[in-house]
């Protein structure tokens, strides 16, 4: 368990605002679940000396609405999106583990990588812009003091 400072619902998502204690890196996140994407983005406040060349991290999964519960399935595929410049696949190699282990099944894996690869063409055909490619599905993110 977690304490967590807002939690906001929209038709397309749900956003969350937490501290991080103990966290050497990051002091602060923010998320947004777009279960329609299969997507979580999360924008890190970093603690000075950790900054990295980031503007979203994204992490491939299955989210899930509820009325009062909604679940996150980690597909352990992440995206670095820096805005204009460009995005990196991350951890193919915990996804293959994953899949190893049984830990997820080949079809769920697949998914993933389908995820991620149409997020990459999407981000590309956009200039690498998050927040145009969200526009496009109708998903406008609001954060607590912008990306």
């Amino acid at each position: 368990m977690r304490a967590v400072d807002t939690y906001t619902v929209e038709p397309w998502g749900l956003y969350m605002a937490r501290p991080t204690p103990g966290r050497a890196q990051f002091h602060y996140l923010e998320s947004w679940l777009l279960p329609s994407l299969g997507l979580r983005v999360t924008v890190f406040h970093f603690n000075p000396g950790h900054e990295r060349e980031q503007d979203f991290y994204l992490d491939v999964g299955r989210y899930t609405t509820g009325e009062t519960v909604w679940q996150a399935e980690d597909h352990y595929l992440d995206l670095v999106v820096r805005t204009g410049i460009g995005v990196d696949l991350a951890d193919v190699d915990e996804l293959l583990t994953a899949v190893r282990h049984r830990l997820l099944s080949p079809e769920t894996a697949e998914q993933a990588v389908h995820t991620a690869v149409s997020t990459i063409e999407g981000l590309s055909r956009n200039d690498y812009d998050l927040d145009r490619l969200l526009a496009g599905h109708g998903i406008t993110l609001t954060w607590r003091d912008g990306p």
